[in-house]
């Protein structure tokens, strides 16, 4: 007889329905063509690492803000990370150099939904002219630190508070 609650309290369960999770489905669309995502010199890492981290970093942004029932499909169209690749020196590899003139842009085509209904959509490029003079979050030398910043700034702003890109 407990045996038999306890199934069909198991059934039941299952017939509860539960609330959809909130998802994050980022595309990188052709890739191969990105101004600035591959390893040309030996200054970093691969186009299939860069793509993996930009892919993990747009889903812990959603996991963390999205509600459930919230979904984000991110087209990458483009990416161009910080800096740019230096062969040659005395670096056997390569060095990427870093300055003010070479910011890290994404140019990015996005819808926000809720269920079925599309609440934000925009196509924007994401760059930031002043991405040097971040003073508030010390630098942790971790990789793709700059477009980390950047990109967490800009989902806070357009996708959290779902403010409109400036035209």
């Amino acid at each position: 007889m407990r045996r038999a609650l306890g199934t069909l309290a198991f059934l039941a369960a299952l017939a509860v329905p539960l609330p959809a999770l909130a998802q994050v489905n980022v595309r990188f669309v052709a890739p191969e063509r990105y101004t600035d995502a591959a390893n040309r010199f030996g200054s970093g890492p691969p186009l299939r690492v860069t793509l993996a981290e930009m892919r993990r970093l747009f889903e812990s942004l959603g996991n963390r803000v999205l509600a459930p029932g919230q979904s984000l499909d991110i087209d990458v169209l483009d990416i161009d990370l910080a800096g740019f690749d230096q062969p040659g020196g005395n670096v056997p590899f390569g060095l990427r150099v870093v300055n003010d003139v070479t910011p890290p842009r994404f140019r990015l085509r996005y819808a926000l939904r809720e269920g079925r209904r599309t609440v934000l959509s925009a196509e924007e490029a994401v760059s930031d002219l002043n991405f040097l003079m971040r003073t508030a979050r010390s630098f942790s030398g971790q990789t793709f630190y700059y477009e980390r910043e950047l990109l967490r700034d800009w989902f806070q702003a357009r996708i959290a508070e779902r403010r409109p890109p400036r035209n």
